[in-house]
């Protein structure tokens, strides 16, 4: 799925005509805490709150060329691929059908409804629920719409693009990892712009999926997804995904629930941005390899802001949401 330089501009002029480029900042307490010069890709400044907003622009784009008819989507998701989404497609004039697990976030579910979504709730966790959108599909007539897909990589790629055109040269940027998209993009953006800069992905422990394949060369599921980052609660990884950050990736690490958390509280203390577990991911693996990194110019991505308020409370108050 490699993309020209001319494939992603044409993307970013899409995007930026539904929304704003994100900013990016380099912030001196992170610096402090990291030992690098630390840049931040402020994705929860977007329209959603998250970077997915990007892939449902250019993926619902792509649908309306090539299916003119298809009167909507259906879908699943943790929360922000479905809000973005919902977010297209109703501006589009299309339906939106979105699964979630049961338990799902009430301020994600809230989000959906509010940008149009009719969510349905099914299954104990994302990969259920997606199972049975795909299988909805086809009885409701709507285009099922995969949590990886070449458009979705396309649209998200931009905000690689923005950050290695915006930011001075980097020498490794941290992404965080769920079903792929995200590093997929930015590897795309790399490789298009023909830069060195290492992109190392980052997992949950409890959710670690994409690491175990990337050190396997081959998809492994795992029994369950447990983590308060439910950006990254992914037991099946993407084969195609695979295919991309398998050679494409420096490395994956696995990060815990106290690293995440504690991330989430320094970006807030050093920056005063609300991250959710995912968005804080990608800081919590620049932390462990602190050593690594004294004295680089290093990007995080700030995946998404879409915490819910009751777990932002106790991250603040120095606990670890249950899950």
């Amino acid at each position: 799925m490699p993309f020209s330089l001319e494939d992603l501009e044409a993307a970013q002029r899409l995007v930026h005509a539904q929304m704003d480029p994100t900013p990016q900042y380099a912030w001196p307490l992170l610096a402090q805490a990291t030992g690098a010069e630390t840049w931040v890709k402020h994705e929860n400044h977007g329209p959603i709150g998250a970077f997915k907003a990007r892939g449902a622009i250019t993926f619902v784009d792509w649908l309306r060329r090539t299916r003119p008819d298809c009167p909507g989507i259906i879908t699943a998701t943790r929360g922000n691929h479905g809000q973005a989404q919902a977010r297209a497609a109703t501006r589009a004039g299309l339906r939106a059908v979105v699964y979630v697990p049961k338990g799902n976030s009430v301020e994600k579910n809230a989000a959906m409804r509010a940008f149009g979504a009719e969510l349905r709730e099914h299954g104990e966790d994302f990969d259920t629920a997606k199972d049975e959108a795909m299988r909805a599909a086809a009885a409701e007539g709507l285009f099922p719409v995969p949590p990886f897909h070449p458009e979705l990589v396309r649209g998200v790629a931009t905000y690689g693009l923005e950050f290695f055109r915006a930011a001075p040269p980097l020498d490794t940027v941290y992404v965080p990892i769920g079903c792929g998209s995200g590093i997929c993009g930015v590897i795309a953006a790399r490789d298009a712009l023909g830069l060195a800069t290492e992109v190392v992905g980052v997992v949950a422990a409890g959710a670690p999926g994409a690491k175990l394949s990337f050190e396997a060369g081959r998809v492994v599921e795992t029994n369950s997804a447990r983590t308060f980052a439910d950006g990254m609660a992914v037991r099946v990884p993407v084969q195609a995904a695979l295919d991309i950050y398998g050679p494409g990736a420096a490395r994956i690490l696995a990060v815990t629930e106290p690293e995440i958390a504690a991330s989430v509280r320094l970006l807030f203390s050093a920056t005063h941005n609300v991250a959710e577990g995912a968005g804080a991911a990608a800081l919590a693996a620049l932390l462990q390899e602190r050593e690594a990194m004294r004295g680089r110019r290093v990007g995080v991505i700030l995946s998404g802001g879409n915490i819910d308020t009751d777990w932002f409370r106790t991250l603040l108050s120095d606990g670890i949401p249950r899950v």
